[in-house]
């Protein structure tokens, strides 16, 4: 029997239909759909609701110098739990409307008294790593189901998807500028990619990166004996790959560089220095030296344009693309971060 060999191209980057997105068709809705409906069904919000301002949200990510150690979530003396109190506020809300009306508001109901950090810390969490409309319900289901909250599938797959969307609306709300960075990065990448380019840049230390997705092509060998199957790299790159990546990609760059660059300065001070992501150790009788350290240098590459400097890059490498315009900048003052307590601790 002669041998042969088959080539088949696939691009790896729309998986096989969900079960989740079958339940979705066969509602009539789709994952934008759910925002949507969500977003008119609460046009009124209050206005205490809406966190626009800037320092509000750098507050709550512990940036700034506060007298409290103040993350996204606060201490509710009523639960003696960590809550988060946007997403509790808008279920509060929600769960006050005539359910005749508003097609949440028993799922609301539901969730009110089970709101905790940890049913919605993962959506939270992994929401800049692309983790939109359809990966966010599962992780919040996964969740009730450990709490056996007696909800029936229906029940369990509806009240996930609004405690999805709640809290998403909430991250929106609640950090407005980093997400509308994050979206002009994903526009950027999506501009570069239909060139069918990997995305590139250059970090603040010199270290080129290149995102490497590129659509894969499947070869087939059969033999008389046994079907041999290897993939390789085609030069289609995977275009929503290089979109939803970069956002985290270019911000652990960054994070990178500031590694680097505390590393580099702890040896200059002859401190031991070991670190993780943004876990950093050292001896306990020099942990003031190095927190004093950790925030010079975080301060030291922000202090430069980074996304000026990042645009203006893009634009010499592709000086024939039409890019969208930059963010507002705000005006928060970077040296702040010298004084925050609770920004490494």
């Amino acid at each position: 029997m002669a041998n042969a060999a088959i080539d088949i191209e696939f691009s790896g980057e729309e998986p096989p239909e969900s079960l989740f997105m079958k339940k979705l068709k066969r509602r009539g809705m789709t994952p934008t759909s759910l925002l949507e409906d969500y977003k008119q069904g609460n046009a009124g919000v209050d206005e205490e609701v809406v966190v626009n301002e800037q320092d509000r949200g750098l507050s709550r990510r512990n940036v700034v110098s506060t007298d409290y150690f103040g993350p996204t979530f606060v201490h509710d003396a009523s639960k003696m739990s960590l809550s988060p109190p946007q997403v509790l506020h808008i279920m509060q809300k929600d769960a006050q409307e005539d359910p005749a009306i508003f097609s949440d508001t028993l799922h609301a109901r539901r969730l009110v008294n089970q709101v905790d950090r940890k049913l919605v810390k993962q959506t939270m969490m992994t929401s800049v790593y692309g983790v939109m409309y359809i990966g966010a319900p599962k992780q919040i289901k996964r969740r009730l189901k450990e709490r056996e909250s007696g909800l029936d599938d229906d029940e369990l797959f509806g009240t996930s998807c609004y405690a999805a969307k709640v809290t998403l609306t909430a991250l929106e709300e609640m950090f407005q500028g980093a997400r509308n960075i994050m979206k002009w990065l994903c526009d950027y990448a999506k501009v570069i990619a239909s060139e069918n380019q990997p995305v590139h840049w250059t970090t603040t230390l010199g270290l080129p990166v290149v995102q490497p997705y590129r659509k894969l092509r499947r070869h087939i060998v059969k033999t008389s004996l046994q079907m041999l199957t290897s993939q390789r790299e085609t030069d289609k790159v995977m275009a929503k790959r290089q979109r939803t990546a970069f956002p985290p990609n270019f911000v652990h760059s960054l994070d990178g560089t500031h590694m680097m660059m505390a590393a580099v300065a702890c040896k200059k001070e002859g401190l031991n220095f070991a670190g993780v992501h943004d876990s950093y150790w050292t001896h306990a009788c020099d942990v003031d030296r190095m927190n004093r350290i950790l925030r010079e240098k975080f301060v030291e590459p922000y202090e430069t344009p980074v996304l000026e400097n990042l645009k203006e890059s893009f634009q010499g490498s592709f000086s024939t693309l039409m890019f969208p315009p930059l963010s507002e900048r705000g005006d928060f003052d970077l040296r702040e971060v010298l004084e925050s307590p609770y920004f490494f601790n």
